[in-house]
């Protein structure tokens, strides 16, 4: 479900839910993620596997928020020139039934992270922290209809794309419920919980957006949201996202995040408003843990291009209703600083 350009049409199909043919530029990815939040056992955690077959490797990362704050997290680049399935770096997602059942499972390390800022320095932090044995199984099942798909011309063709400044040909998410297990260094936490799933392809560089926050949040299996916020060098920023209710996705037209930060630049609270054709929503956010990671490349004329990405466990209030999520926000690091951070989202 999305809205279209004069003259584009959004298309998705269940075979979407699989591989897509490898494109020939060389920065093409093919990756789909999921994210859960158990409010009972007040744990969560997302993972994230991504095919780069042009680069000749993939990426893999895993990630669970533990109730005493501590964070186990691991990154892996597995070899590949293939984009035949989501498998590798000991993660495997499976499409059980497309739109409507898929499998999250790992079987690897995970370092286990008392101060989760250690990790904005990956090698000082993979050097002091335990690194464990983790397992998972989850079992995910669609509660919304599809969001997203990929924009092609009216006649079904594809739109050609600068590979350079690109940053996804196709994309969908969805709300799920999820149900299984996570065991780190052989204590085996039961998940019953919600969350959020999307799927992506085509060229990415993680540098062709200047900053993104993605507050994707689930109150209860009848009321979610996702709240995306989305700018440019140029400052001109794209908002947007669904609320899920009554079974249906309800588009959000506008929306407004104020946050605040702690002294490492770190999103602590933020106030969310939203707007559908319906009504308005105000949401409060808080997180409740926090992992800083990054991105980093070199242009071609050999400049050092870093992007943040904080990754928040996050409460979220919105009138009577309390719900959990993530809280995303993605930076590119101009001297030193996050430029999303200077406007105040």
């Amino acid at each position: 479900m999305a809205t279209s350009a004069k003259g584009i049409r959004v298309r998705l199909d269940p075979e979407d839910e699989y591989t897509h043919p490898i494109e020939a530029a060389e920065n093409f990815n093919e990756s789909m993620y999921f994210n859960v939040f158990d409010r009972a056992g007040k744990i969560g955690g997302w993972f994230r596997l991504a095919n780069r077959p042009n680069e000749g490797r993939g990426e893999m990362s895993c990630c669970v928020y533990l109730p005493d704050g501590r964070i186990g997290f691991m990154f892996a680049r597995p070899e590949g020139r293939t984009n035949d399935a989501f498998d590798g770096g000991g993660m495997k997602f499976e499409v059980i039934e497309p739109f409507k059942q898929l499998k999250v499972s790992y079987r690897g390390k995970l370092c286990l992270l008392s101060n989760p800022q250690d990790m904005a320095d990956p090698k000082t932090a993979f050097r002091n922290n335990p690194i464990v044995p983790a397992t998972l199984e989850l079992d995910y099942e669609g509660v919304s209809p599809m969001f997203g798909g990929e924009p092609v011309n009216e006649d079904g063709s594809k739109i050609e794309q600068n590979a350079e400044e690109a940053f996804a040909r196709g994309h969908y998410e969805q709300h799920m419920a999820a149900k299984g297990s996570i065991e780190i260094e052989g204590k085996r936490f039961e998940i019953d919980g919600l969350g959020l799933r999307d799927h992506s392809w085509g060229p990415r560089f993680w540098q062709n957006i200047h900053w993104y926050r993605w507050l994707p949040m689930n109150f209860d299996r009848d009321f979610a949201m996702m709240v995306s916020i989305t700018c440019n060098a140029k400052g001109e920023q794209r908002k947007g996202g669904m609320v899920l209710e009554d079974g249906e996705y309800k588009i959000i037209r506008d929306a407004r995040i104020e946050s605040k930060y702690d002294g490492d630049d770190n999103q602590t609270v933020m106030k969310i408003w939203a707007k559908t054709d319906e009504r308005e929503y105000h949401v409060d956010g808080e997180v409740m843990s926090l992992i800083p990671l990054r991105n980093r490349r070199h242009s071609p004329d050999g400049e050092e291009l870093m992007t943040r990405i904080t990754e928040g466990m996050t409460e979220y209030r919105c009138g009577d209703k309390v719900g959990y999520g993530l809280s995303e926000y993605l930076d590119q690091i101009v001297e030193g600083t996050p430029v999303g951070k200077q406007s105040g989202a």
